[in-house]
């Protein structure tokens, strides 16, 4: 605990679900803490014996730290380290977790290495300014964000986010019967003003939530400053309600982009200090009251099928997670906790910290690719777009009031956006369409005096990922997608 953290979270209990108000401690659970108590004959739990798993050791070679090859070189004795996973405790190094712990039940918070090692990263990245916070694993964001909504939602609630989301999210609170109101967008992320608005002339039961992916926002790639991140905040706490940041891209936060190709040799940071300061300051950083779910996850920074992630928050609050992943999820695979806690412990803070350089230096290459591939293939005089400084995604947005078909499709720009998406086809490359990620919710009753932004009916956009393909095959892409945007506008 550092020295800023002098107070405790508020207590924000009264923003619960009545589903997570109900939930009761597990007798069963409970009654874990005896498990492996020296002199305890433990007869009380459905625990197969261990002797019993076949599976008696895990290996994996990882690449070593500092990673100056690159972080995806191909791996040779130089830069390869082993980690040996064995069955039984005596066999392993200092904090491994053994197979016979990993497989077995229990542990729905996380095993405490990893959460130790977890609880220092964040302490050293985002300084939570308030004592009582704590972390549980999850099985990576999508499952965070479906127990984030149950425990502060019911069917018919309603919930802020971006005027334009990651679809699964949406369709995740849809799912739950619960609405989802759009917060104006620009090409920076949540327009804090907009946010005011909105809330100032609320109708009804306020909403308890506001979802964002604060940090390389998928879809639109922005990035929220500082500045907007405190003018939120303040505006949470305001009308009383909590911060849902998503932020899987955290991490892939990027040097700025410039198009003078000299002036980028020597541009990426290099030293551990230099790194964290240059990263943008999360929501929790700022969370003097407790009112930020934080959802972090290794899904874009080590590996998706990992399925592994954590959920930063208020103790109290995540008491009621962890009531709900007992009877759910339990945990994260056993061999997914063996082998990641074995990486990280290998590597070590500063192993991590080197690593996740690495990837900053990578993701900045494939953003100047993908940057400079648009500007030498799409035409400028229809053509917009803001080089993303975080996560993996760009957008090229198009104005469509000056295609052919404009007037004759009735100004209707998602036709348009339609005819565009099927040439990009056609022409054998794959953009997904901005409005697959519009959010569609409305306050009950709709709201009033709320501003209108015009630019949205002669404007789409198209979503596209530096991160999924080879260079060659990203710049080839964007080729293909500009002659489909130049056979659409009658320019070729």
């Amino acid at each position: 605990m550092t020295k800023e953290q002098v107070h405790e979270a508020k207590d924000l209990r009264h923003l619960l679900s009545a589903e997570a108000k109900s939930r009761q401690n597990s007798p069963l659970k409970d009654a874990f803490k005896y498990y492996k108590l020296p002199g305890m004959t433990f007869l009380g739990g459905g625990l197969p014996l261990s002797d019993y798993f076949p599976f008696n050791k895990v290996t994996a070679d990882i690449p070593t730290p500092s990673f100056t090859r690159g972080i995806g070189a191909p791996l040779t004795e130089d830069n390869k380290a082993t980690i040996e996973v064995y069955k039984k405790a005596d066999e392993n190094g200092e904090n491994q977790v053994e197979l016979a712990r990993s497989l077995q039940y229990g542990y729905t918070e996380g095993m405490p290495e990893i959460v130790k090692f977890l609880k220092e990263h964040t302490e050293m990245i985002h300084n939570v300014p308030y004592k009582d916070w704590d972390l549980i694993v999850t099985v990576g964001n999508t499952e965070s964000w479906d127990s984030t909504l149950r425990t502060f939602c019911s069917r018919g609630d309603t919930i802020l986010v971006e005027e334009f989301s990651f679809s699964s999210a949406l369709e995740t609170a849809n799912g739950q019967g619960i609405n989802t109101v759009p917060v104006t967008m620009d090409e920076y992320g949540i327009i804090p003003s907009a946010l005011e608005n909105l809330m100032a002339h609320w109708i009804g039961n306020k909403p308890k939530l506001l979802y964002t992916i604060s940090t390389g926002q998928n879809p639109t790639g922005s990035c929220l400053s500082a500045e907007r991140r405190r003018e939120i905040y303040k505006i949470a706490c305001k009308y009383d309600f909590i911060i849902v940041e998503d932020e899987p891209y955290y991490f892939l936060q990027m040097e700025t982009y410039t198009s003078d190709k000299s002036k980028r040799e020597g541009k990426h940071v290099h030293g551990h200090e230099e790194f964290i300061k240059a990263l943008v300051p999360s929501f929790i950083s700022m969370d003097t009251e407790g009112r930020v779910i934080r959802l972090d996850s290794f899904s874009k920074v080590l590996a998706p099928g990992l399925r592994f992630g954590w959920i930063v928050g208020q103790a109290n609050l995540l008491e009621r997670f962890l009531r709900l992943h007992e009877v759910s999820i339990q945990c994260p695979s056993g061999f997914t906790l063996s082998l990641t806690n074995g990486l990280l412990q290998n590597w070590g803070q500063s192993g991590y910290l080197d690593w996740l350089i690495g990837l900053r230096a990578e993701y900045t290459h494939k953003r100047d690719v993908a940057i400079d591939a648009i500007a030498e293939n799409l035409p400028k005089d229809i053509t917009s777009y803001v080089p993303p400084v975080a996560g993996m995604f760009f957008t090229i947005t198009l104005d469509v009031s000056k295609h052919p078909k404009f007037k004759e499709l009735g100004l209707d720009a998602r036709k348009i956006e339609t005819l565009i998406y099927e040439q990009s086809i056609k022409q054998g490359t794959l953009m997904i369409p901005g409005s697959w990620f519009k959010s569609e919710g409305q306050s009950t009753p709709p709201q009033k005096n709320l501003p209108h932004n015009p630019s949205h009916d002669t404007h789409v956009f198209f979503r596209g990922t530096y991160a999924a393909v080879p260079l060659d095959q990203l710049v080839f892409g964007i080729q293909k997608f500009g002659k489909a945007v130049k056979i659409e506008f009658g320019l070729e």
